[in-house]
């Protein structure tokens, strides 16, 4: 997929408010004797009812530390998680975690690491319903429906098999099922196809906006990839070393990025119709050390656009027209005027 490929239409959200709100989140690793790692920093997003939004950023932006505070499985420094409007507790146990994770589920990236390969599918698939007191009888027929529902026929087959049996599409498959199982309000797909093969990875992203449209899901798509954010997703939101820099619809940020770090993931895609000659934007330097962080923009050292000003804070984000948002300071309207308005190929 390309990112000159066909964007889907997006579905409209379901009437009825946000199901997720994160509002400034932080996490800080701490280890004894060594530097913090500030791998989320200040975060504020919101996903609306049965709307996918596609998180994007390179390899240790945070993308999977976030979805991971907000399954609960790391506790979060500070910040708040609302679901469907209830501030979620920062730590919890028990029946109350437990009553959570019946609205919040997490599709591993891994599907080879992510099922016991001990057990049959069968048994990983009945293991969420008896834990959450929705097995009816056996629950062989809820297992078989299940398989059903993400295109594993005939189910009675994929119960009895063990993941080393299954393809990596299929496990994959398996995963998502088990997502379902307990009816949640959220998934948290933590880049559900970058393990699989090229050929199928389509195949299963259309499963989950077929499963998400029949189901009203709410959804957030991890990816590194700009060309599947634009195909899954309503609203993009851009990550950089944990600091969320682009958020808007998602054929705006990726047509017409508006923070210099969205314009340098989009130039260094490959596009087809180009002769795979990708777009060339300066960046100097290499990823910052999060347990370093630049003062100010943590952008600021690779920029090609950086100015002294980028040092004295991490800029607010600036809105830039139609639910479009940048955290750049050439959004500020006194250094647009001072610098024509345009950076690059690109309006700011």
């Amino acid at each position: 997929m390309s990112l000159s490929s066909p964007s889907r239409t997006p579905t409209d959200p379901v009437s009825g408010g946000n199901t997720l709100e994160i509002e400034g989140l932080r996490k800080v690793f701490t280890s004894r004797g060594r530097a913090n790692v500030v791998a989320v920093n200040d975060v504020t997003f919101s996903i609306r009812r049965g709307e996918v939004l596609g998180l994007v950023g390179e390899s240790g932006s945070g993308k999977s530390t976030i979805a991971r505070l907000i399954a609960h499985l790391y506790q979060p420094t500070s910040g708040e998680i609302r679901l469907s409007g209830e501030n979620i507790p920062n730590r919890m146990g028990g029946a109350a975690l437990r009553q959570f994770r019946k609205h919040v589920q997490m599709i591993f990236q891994d599907p080879y690491a992510s099922l016991n390969p001990l057990h049959p599918v069968g048994y990983t698939l009945s293991r969420p319903l008896k834990i959450h007191r929705l097995a009816r009888g056996n629950s062989d027929k809820q297992v078989h429906a299940l398989l059903e529902r993400v295109g594993l026929s005939p189910a009675a087959t994929y119960a009895a098999k063990r993941p080393f049996e299954l393809s990596g599409g299929q496990r994959q498959r398996v995963g998502i099922a088990r997502a379902l199982a307990v009816q949640p309000e959220l998934i948290l797909a933590d880049e559900p196809t970058s393990a699989l093969d090229v050929s199928i990875r389509l195949d299963v992203m259309n499963l989950l906006l077929d499963l998400k449209d029949q189901e009203g899901l709410s959804m957030l798509f991890i990816t590194h990839d700009l060309a599947g954010a634009r195909y899954m997703s309503d609203r993009v939101a851009v990550l950089y070393a944990g600091t969320l820099v682009e958020l808007g619809p998602a054929e705006q940020v990726i047509d017409r990025p508006q923070h210099p770090y969205t314009q340098l993931l989009k130039s260094a895609a490959p596009k087809p119709d180009a002769g795979l000659t990708p777009d060339h934007i300066e960046a100097r330097g290499e990823v910052p050390d999060l347990k370093a962080l630049p003062p100010g923009c943590p952008f600021e050292p690779r920029c090609p656009y950086a100015m002294p000003e980028c040092k004295d804070g991490l800029p607010r984000m600036y809105d830039v027209g139609e639910g479009h948002q940048a955290r750049c300071i050439l959004h500020d309207p006194a250094v647009k005027a001072k610098r024509g308005g345009a950076v690059g190929e690109y309006a700011l």
